[in-house]
């Protein structure tokens, strides 16, 4: 069994960092995609704590110490591919690991912003099967939020008539979870993974651990994709 988590630390992780570190590892999974991953003194300290845990093998999205961007880390290997031109304002919200079987791609796409993110998963995703994990900043209207103030579903339907299947979709067709929850009370299913299908028979299983966002570890709930 292959497990990849991706989670939301919120912004970067702040005093919450060693909290955040100790998750990771007690949970054990292969694949670590981490957005709003800060490159500071936190990141800097939450890569260490990883490297000795057998995360030898880490990129970061090209991003400045200010900005929220990507961290993928994992326990086995894979050639990191790091963008600066695939959009004028956001790319340092995406980092690709090419894998022996597949790519994954971390992301932390804007919230309610205009960007070219999806443009370029539409036109780059090519032979090689990939994983698009992180937090997408959008869904289903009236599916992943009781509303409609999703952008970009168009540009995830598209996605999907390419072959990329959300795998929590995929396995829980009529399941009402949320990943982030405004102050108000409203939920928002933000977080997801979305899966080549040709890799959907090995989907063991998709599902947030929501007891760490109520622990007030972060403001979203850790997913997991389990492959085997």
């Amino acid at each position: 069994m292959l497990n990849i988590l991706s989670w939301n630390i919120q912004q970067g992780g702040g005093s919450r960092t060693l909290k955040i570190a100790s998750y990771l590892t007690s949970k054990n999974p292969a694949i670590i995609i981490l957005s709003e991953f800060k490159n500071n003194a936190n990141g800097a300290q939450l890569r260490a704590h990883l490297m000795k845990y057998d995360y030898v093998h880490q990129a970061v999205s090209n991003a400045s110490k200010d900005l929220n961007g990507v961290l993928l880390a994992s326990k086995h290997a894979f050639n990191s591919v790091l963008y600066t031109d695939i959009d004028p304002k956001f790319s340092h919200c995406v980092v690709k690991g090419e894998f022996e079987a597949f790519d994954v791609y971390g992301v932390y796409l804007p919230h309610k912003k205009k960007h070219s993110l999806f443009e370029f998963f539409h036109a780059n995703l090519g032979e090689t099967p990939a994983i698009i994990a992180g937090d997408f900043n959008t869904g289903k209207n009236y599916i992943d939020q009781k509303g409609n103030s999703f952008w970009y579903t168009e540009q995830l339907a598209k996605l999907e008539s390419m072959g990329y299947l959300d795998a929590f979709r995929y396995k829980y067709p009529d399941a009402k979870e949320f990943s982030w929850y405004s102050h108000q009370g409203n939920g928002f299913r933000y977080d997801h993974s979305y899966v080549h299908e040709s890799l959907l028979t090995i989907v063991a299983d998709c599902y947030y651990d929501h007891d760490a966002r109520e622990k007030k570890l972060a403001d979203h709930s850790p997913m997991f994709l389990k492959l085997g």
